[in-house]
């Protein structure tokens, strides 16, 4: 199984950015996905989840500004984010909960990808 994110990059502030997470290999299912954002010398923490039937929840920091999404029949996730900030900066990591056989599921991170909002 892999979980790959891109999109990430360098933008100034109030730009936009979409971010993307694949998910493939030999699966069941992929359940819940999320997007968490880790800042030089901080924890990694909760940006948004989405459940496989389209329920979402976002960190009061981006609400309003970010929006998560997905395409089932792809296994991909994505993070559209708008007015972009200097403090959004930060790697961001992709969170699969993967079925890899029924009753079986495995949470997956991916390897990250950076997000830089210049001032």
């Amino acid at each position: 199984v892999q979980v790959v994110e891109s999109g990430g990059g360098l933008v100034q502030a109030g730009g936009s950015l979409r971010l993307s997470c694949a998910v493939s290999g030999t699966i069941f299912s992929v359940n819940d996905m999320g997007w968490y954002r880790q800042a030089p010398g901080k924890q990694r923490d909760l940006v948004a989840v989405i459940t496989r039937a389209g329920s979402t929840r976002y960190s009061d920091s981006v609400k309003g500004r970010f929006t998560i999404s997905r395409d089932n029949a792809i296994d991909t996730m994505y993070l559209q984010m708008n007015g972009l900030k200097p403090e959004d900066t930060g790697v961001y990591y992709c969170n699969a909960e993967i079925g890899v056989r029924v009753g079986v599921n495995i949470t997956y991170w991916g390897q990250g990808t950076q997000v830089t909002v210049s001032s």
